[in-house]
């Protein structure tokens, strides 16, 4: 009794949801080496700042790098002028930066929702198990950061049961900080709640001459704070760099796509494999086709924040999954909110609980029971499915444990799925790093490529180089993009010591034999060759030259 009163008197219980993912997270991002092209491109960024002495202009193999701003890449050196270069520092930045986006959707989910003290309290349990955003948080990604940025501002401009009135000057270090975190396109994901603020604040609508001036007045100050490192970056980068940065990535990005471009609908196709697995839990969609107006001034907030995010992200031509990342927690917050309304259906009604998502638990262990049996009987089975086979039967258990417990009654059902989202997201990237890793583990061929570079020697890739080796092998000289054969040829006819990656579909036995190194990679071939072999390359014995 005392010890339970102890836990009460310390709140455990409504922070639990922080210990439960910390520790679930901690253990996922250390099970494999970074991700290509994800993690190791900000990484080799990052190493490339470091080797140069470079604070203020990111480098990616040896020119300014005009992708990203530099907030992360900075605290990534803060940890390295500490402990020196390392992986670990990343990966544990990464891991405190995901805990401090569910403590800041705590505190935003009480600021509007005053009286709905378990709905805060249900809210980062939410946000911590929607699988796509736990998976994608172990990546050395900007995007987590973002959202932390994006939290705060909004937290910001939220009103307290002591204070109706917004924090502006914070509301503009936080939207400044998002500007550093990713460039101008953090204005996107802020600027609705604030344009739309006499919609859902009380403030807002009394006073809208100062929420406008003032608001006005700290997107300024954001800019500035973003335009002092331009100004020095581009100082310093040069004009090609400025060009990039300046008119590259913002109106470039917006009007057409470089990559990633998609339909108009995509998003609205992609919600709920990203909303998983909440996606598949009945009483959540009968508690939001329950709601009804007039709404709360949280509803509104929600409403005013995600509907033209999302439609706006929609309009951009190029689209990737974690561009929504940030918009997560707006989710975590409607779900939360919705589900815990008096006029929900009562939590002992059977079909509202979440069985359909301990079907899809059991579906998916009766497909990896059976993988095993599959794998034998076809002739040609994709080598990702051969070396899951072995530890299939051990995965089938744990999500047939998964189904059961999804099936068995639970004081808190929400709860009860976010656990066992967690737990399912966790089991999954086991089986990856158990089974798929191997394909995506790049870290061999680095040390290879650090060998040559330690002799001096150059070094080519076949393709365009994202730097996925940079910092793994720690190179400090640039690495050739080469396209073709004709610029294969000319390079290794004017670097004969030099050595050349490539990815071809098909490696001969023949052709292994001359190789210094290979690898299975992604469904294909990572090869190292000497240019001296390419120079005597026997195309009628070995096969086509590896030129793409």
């Amino acid at each position: 009794m005392g010890l339970n009163s102890l836990l009460e008197s310390i709140q455990f219980k409504q922070w639990l949801w922080l210990p439960c993912w910390l520790s679930l997270a901690m253990i996922a991002i250390f099970q494999h080496g970074p991700m290509p092209m994800y993690s190791t491109r900000t990484l080799s960024v990052a190493w490339e700042m470091w080797h140069r002495h470079s604070l203020i202009v990111p480098y990616l193999n040896g020119v300014p790098y005009s992708e990203k701003a530099p907030l992360l890449l900075w605290l990534i050196q803060i940890g390295w002028w500490v402990a020196g270069v390392n992986d670990v520092w990343p990966r544990l930045l990464e891991v405190m930066l995901g805990g401090m986006e569910l403590t800041l959707l705590w505190l935003l989910a009480r600021r509007l929702f005053p009286s709905g003290k378990s709905m805060a309290d249900a809210s980062p349990w939410i946000l911590a198990a929607l699988a796509y955003g736990f998976l994608f948080g172990l990546q050395i990604m900007y995007e987590v950061l973002l959202a932390d940025c994006v939290l705060a501002a909004l937290l910001a401009l939220a009103p307290t049961t002591s204070r109706q009135a917004p924090r502006f000057v914070l509301f503009a270090v936080a939207t400044g900080l998002g500007m550093l975190a990713k460039g101008p396109v953090m204005l996107l994901h802020v600027a609705f709640p604030w344009l739309l603020g006499p919609l859902w604040h009380d403030w807002a609508r009394a006073s809208r001459r100062n929420w406008y001036i003032k608001g006005a007045i700290a997107v300024l100050a954001a800019f500035s704070m973003l335009a002092v490192w331009v100004l020095c970056a581009t100082w310093l980068g040069g004009e090609a760099y400025r060009q990039q940065l300046l008119v590259h990535q913002t109106a470039g990005r917006i009007v057409r796509s470089f990559a990633h471009a998609e339909p108009f609908w995509w998003y609205m196709a992609a919600l709920p494999a990203l909303l998983f697995p909440f996606v598949l839990w009945p009483r959540l969609w009968v508690a939001l086709g329950k709601l009804r107006p007039p709404f709360a001034p949280g509803y509104r907030f929600v409403a005013c924040w995600l509907v033209p995010v999302v439609l706006a992200f929609s309009l951009i031509s190029g689209k990737q999954p974690y561009y929504l990342l940030p918009e997560y927690p707006g989710f975590a917050l409607l779900f939360a909110a919705a589900t815990h309304r008096e006029d929900v259906v009562s939590p002992a009604h059977r079909w509202l609980r979440p069985w359909p998502l301990a079907m899809a638990s059991f579906l998916l262990c009766l497909g990896l029971a059976s993988l095993p049996y599959f794998i034998h009987h076809i002739s040609h089975p994709r080598h990702e499915l051969a070396q899951l086979a072995p530890i299939s039967p051990l995965l089938a258990a744990a999500f047939c444990f998964l189904g059961i417990y999804l099936l068995v009654p639970a004081r808190n059902e929400l709860v009860q799925i976010a656990v066992a989202g967690l737990l399912g997201a966790l089991i999954a990237n086991s089986a990856f790093t158990i089974a798929i890793w191997p394909q995506f583990n790049i870290a061999p061929a680095a040390d290879e490529l650090a060998k040559v570079a330690s002799e001096g020697r150059p070094i080519a890739n076949m393709q365009t180089y994202d730097g996925q080796f940079s910092f793994l092998g720690r190179l400090t000289q640039p690495v050739s993009s080469l396209h073709g054969t004709a610029e294969l040829l000319s390079w290794v006819n004017k670097h004969p010591d030099g050595v050349i990656i490539s990815y071809p579909s098909h490696l001969s036995d023949a052709a292994r034999e001359h190789v210094l190194y290979a690898q299975s990679f992604r469904g294909v071939w990572l090869a190292l060759w000497s240019a001296k072999t390419i120079t005597n390359w026997r195309e009628d014995q070995w096969g086509p030259l590896p030129s793409e």
